[in-house]
């Protein structure tokens, strides 16, 4: 089961493992306060599709299918998910927006 929390929510304790699923570490969080058990930058949209889409709603669809590709063209992502598919897993993110983001497709991804 995957769960989605922006990682600037207060963390609570929990035992489910943490991913910070981000290509860039998040401003202002220490790695202490992160708690998170892996930064799985590997799975997270490149460079160029990141900037592209630089979280404009009108773009998300499209940004949505980019990342799918990306993601079946990924090795590391084909891994991650056969890996941490049937586990409890929290996956961390850090946009503002908690609609358009890429932990949101990533987790449809994942258990797709």
């Amino acid at each position: 089961m995957f769960r989605i929390k922006r990682i600037y929510d207060e963390n609570v304790e929990d035992c489910e493992y943490r991913i910070l699923v981000d290509r860039l570490w998040p401003r202002g969080i220490s790695k202490e306060k992160a708690k998170i058990n892996l930064w799985a930058k590997e799975i997270a949209p490149s460079n160029e599709l990141r900037k592209w889409f630089n979280h404009d709603i009108s773009k998300f669809e499209l940004f949505k299918n980019k990342y799918f590709e990306e993601l079946n063209n990924n090795e590391f992502a084909m891994q991650f998910k056969k890996e941490y598919t049937n586990h409890n897993i929290t996956l961390l993110y850090s946009a503002k927006n908690e609609k358009y983001n890429n932990a949101i497709v990533l987790k449809e991804w994942l258990e797709s």
